[in-house]
This record gives structure tokens, sequence and C-alpha cells, in this order.
């Protein structure tokens, strides 16, 4: 080979090294991705079951090589432990895969993927301890529950793992479906907008068809989005461009006939139709499909704060609050003594905010700004804020912020008190931001549905961005929580929050 042909064989080989595994189609790489999430649930729940097998066992008069028969002394029926963890194995396996924890429609978003996780860990643990109790089979409950306890968490874990790194490359573009939106022009923007806030959803958005109007002649673009072709011509642009989904954004000058003639068409390949109504900010579960008289007619339930939804609520606010005063019993002392000792002023800021349908309430905090704050905030009003039309006012550098008080913020400890308004009643642990009166005077009218449910310690906006996020961000980011609570919701709320806190960004 001549010294001149290198360069065309370096060449070649670069081309193909850029056809990553994240831009192969779509079935390709879900199927990739579906494998290695069962590889790794083989392997954790192996290690766990394993794991708690031989610890049991260790501590068993008649282990034998890790696979004794249980003494059956009770029911008189005798059990291989060994052959019972290897059924329990097979068995999880079995049903991760047949409740669709693998599916592509629950992967790398939602809690769904998270809660078929645990329903189906639940549900076999009930199964298993049915069967052992029917056959008579003498198998400890101890080393039943720690099995599926530890297992649900270990699988748990491993999965949000996944998502992560999911979630990394899907903001590259990679391991996403290829959109193209079909609509008119305004419904395709939104729709657009909506999407590139999430890119980690997995909707890539290549492209848009205009429906048929003589005002969009000409368009070439929308935003960022190329125009590829009118309506009629969806099928074919989709396979020029390499695009796997079509969204149809509005139903604004499209033919009904036309629309499944196209449904029709994107059956014949390896195509997805989707439909994406004008209401967004809604979660899954109130969304409800009933086909009527051939119509795919969508019901969204009324959101609901009464009732049983509301006591298990009160009920995890009572004990996370607890759990919370007795394992920050003696940091939140020790802050209380440096506050005292550092600043002149009492060591709790009691302030009063507005709460759950528009009543007003004190809210505490630790100390964090000189005694006198609040009669200095009329001279700050115009300088140099974050935001000048922010109803919220936030400064980076605040002069009121003692050095302590500046530390306590970044690392949000100043809000440690609040647990004793979560335990009282008055705030929740995860909730729309507590409003100041003259903050609520300033309020637009949708904007007052904050106060259907309970002001929290943390919630959407605080883990998104805190006071880096503009105002409408953070009343939608609120909004959207009081539309579609739910304590799953919560919990992955407080997880988030303890990452926000760590870094401090958005706390001044």
């Amino acid at each position: 080979m001549s010294a001149t042909e290198a360069p065309d064989i370096n060449v070649t080989y670069t081309g193909i090294q850029t056809v990553t595994e994240g831009h192969l189609p779509r079935r390709v790489w879900q199927k990739r991705y579906a494998a290695r999430l069962l590889t790794t649930d083989f392997l954790v729940l192996a290690l766990v079951i394993g794991t708690i097998h031989l610890f049991w066992l260790g501590f068993d008069d008649t282990a034998n090589f890790g696979f004794p028969a249980s003494s059956g002394n009770e029911y008189g029926g005798e059990v291989s432990y060994g052959i019972v963890s290897g059924a329990i194995l097979v068995l999880w396996m079995v049903v991760l895969v047949s409740v669709g924890s693998v599916d592509s429609r629950v992967m790398g978003v939602g809690h769904t993927e998270y809660r078929k996780i645990t329903d189906s860990g639940i549900g076999l643990f009930a199964a298993v301890a049915t069967i052992m109790f029917l056959l008579k089979l003498d198998v400890a409950r101890g080393y039943l529950l720690l099995t599926f306890a530890i297992g649900i968490v270990g699988l748990l874990l491993v999965r949000l793992a996944w998502r992560q790194w999911l979630k990394k490359h899907r903001t590259r573009g990679d391991y996403s479906n290829q959109v193209v939106l079909v609509g008119s022009r305004s419904s395709i923007r939104h729709i657009a907008d909506e999407l590139a806030k999430q890119p980690w959803a997995g909707y890539n958005v290549v492209g848009a068809a205009l429906a048929q109007s003589p005002k969009d002649s000409g368009v070439l673009a929308i935003g960022n989005v190329p125009v590829i072709s009118d309506f009629d011509g969806v099928r074919e642009a989709m396979d020029t461009i390499g695009a796997d989904t079509a969204i149809i954004t509005g139903a604004d000058h499209l033919d009904p006939q036309r629309v499944r003639e196209l449904s029709w068409e994107l059956e014949k390949g390896e195509y997805s139709l989707v439909m994406a109504p004008s209401l967004t900010d809604v979660s899954g579960p109130r969304i409800h499909s009933r086909p009527v008289a051939g119509l795919p007619l969508m019901h969204v339930e009324t959101p609901r704060y009464t009732g049983l939804r509301a006591a298990m609520k009160r009920s995890f606010d009572i004990v996370g609050s607890l759990f919370i005063i007795v394992l920050l019993a003696l940091p939140m002392a020790a802050v209380a003594i440096t506050v005292k000792a550092t600043s002149p002023g009492p060591v709790l800021f009691k302030q009063h905010r507005i709460g759950l349908d528009g009543e007003e309430f004190r809210m505490l905090k630790f100390r964090s700004m000189r005694h006198n704050a609040e009669q200095l905030l009329a001279q700050l009003d115009t300088a140099d804020r974050l935001d000048p039309d922010n109803i919220l006012f936030k400064m980076k550098d605040d002069p009121r912020i003692t050095d302590v008080g500046r530390f306590i913020r970044r690392f949000s400890i100043d809000e440690l008190p609040q647990v004793f308004n979560v335990l009282m009643g008055s705030m929740s642990l995860v909730g729309p931001r507590p409003s100041l009166a003259r903050e609520v005077a300033q309020y637009e009218h949708h904007v007052h549905r904050r106060f259907l449910v309970k002001p929290g310690i943390t919630g959407l906006w605080q883990v998104s961005g805190r006071s880096d996020l503009p105002w409408d961000e953070a009343v939608r980011l609120d909004l959207y929580y009081v539309e579609n609570w739910s304590l799953t919701g919560d919990l992955a709320i407080l997880w988030r929050t303890g990452r926000a806190v760590f870094h401090g960004a958005g706390a001044y």
C-alpha cells in the first residue's frame, strides 16, 4: 500500500466511527438498551439473592455448602434454599419483562418505570409468600423480606444510573426519536418549544410539515425547525431525513381522512404516529383515552386534594418532618448558636407568608440577614436586582446578608426550621414556594392556583434552578406541581433536592 493511499483509508475509518449506536435505527438501539437493562437487572438480583442466601445460611447450623434443606419442624415440608433462591431469580426476571419495565414507552422519562419495578417486586413477594404458605414450605420470613426489600432498592438504583446515562446522551440528540412535527405554524412552534425544554425525554425534532394553508406558502423554517414538506408529503419526507416519529401538533387545516391514511402509511414501516393535544403541563395519571364512536377522546381528570390523597400527603409530612428533626437536632442547635454568636438579633427569622387557601401563617427560618433587613428592603428595590421584571426580590450580593447567612443560604441550611412549620401543618415538605403578601398582590389570576395546596420547603422550582429561573418558568413549575401532585413525585423531588442543595446553584 502506498503512502498516498493512507489518508483515504483514515477518512473511511473516521466516517464509519461517526455512525454511533445512538444514531442507529430506533428499534435497534431500543433493543440494545433494553438488553443492557435486563443484563444489569440480572446481575443486581443475582448479587443480592446470592449474598443474602450465603449470609443467611452462614448463621444456620444446618448449612451445607450453601444448599441446605430446611428442617420442616413446623410444617413437615422440606425445601432447598438453593432452589428457592434460583426460582426467585428466574421468576423475578420473567416478571420484570412481562410488566413492561423495559418497554420503550417508559424508557428514560416519568415515574412509570420505577413504579413497575416496585409494584412487580412487591407482587412477586406476595405471590412467593402465598405459595410457601399453601404448600406448607418452611422458608424463613426474614430471608424473603431481606431478599425482596434489598432487591427492589438495588433495581431502582441501577435503573436510576442507566437513566442518568441515557439523559446525558439524549441531551446530545442520541438515543432519541427523530421527530417531524405536523400542523399549523403556531402549534408546531408551541410543541417544538415544549420538547426543547426536556431533550432527555427522547424527542429530537428534525423537521416540520405544514398543514395546507395559503399563509404557509414560502415558509422555510419555524424557529430552528426546518420545514421539509407539506402534510401530503410527510411519509416521503420522513424517509428522506431519517425520521421515525410524526407528531400531529394541531388539527387546523388537516383532513381527518388524510390523518387516518397517514396512520396506515406509517404502519408499514418502523414509524410512530403521535397526537399532541393543545393542553400542556398535565401528567399521565390524569389523562385517560376512551374510544367513543370511533373517536379516541381524551379525558382529563380534575385535580383532587382531599380524601385519601390528602391523608397520605399529611402522613408523609408528619413522618418526614419528625425524622428530619430527630436526625438533624444537633446540627440545627449548632447553627442556632453560630447565628446568635456572630451577629446581633434573634436566632430565628419569622415572616408572614401566604399558604393554603390564601391564609397567612408565620414561616420560620434561621436568620441569615442583619436584624433590620426588612427596613433596608425599600432602599434596595431600585438596586441591581437579578431580574428587574421578576416579582420576587433577589440579589446576588445582597448587602443585608451576614457572613454566616451567606453560607447557610448557599446550602439552604437556613430553611431547616421550616420542618416545624410542616409538623404543625402550615407547610408541607414538598410544594410551591411560600409567597409574601406583597408578591401575591402582583399575581395574575391564574397564579392563585398555587394556594390549592400547602407551600413546601422544597419544590419543583427549587430543584430546577431556584433563583436563576425567570418568574414565568417558576410559576409554570409550581402550577405543574399543583395540577399533578403524587406521592411518587414528592419522593423524586426530595431526591433531587439533595443534589440541588449540594451544588448550591441559584441560592442567593
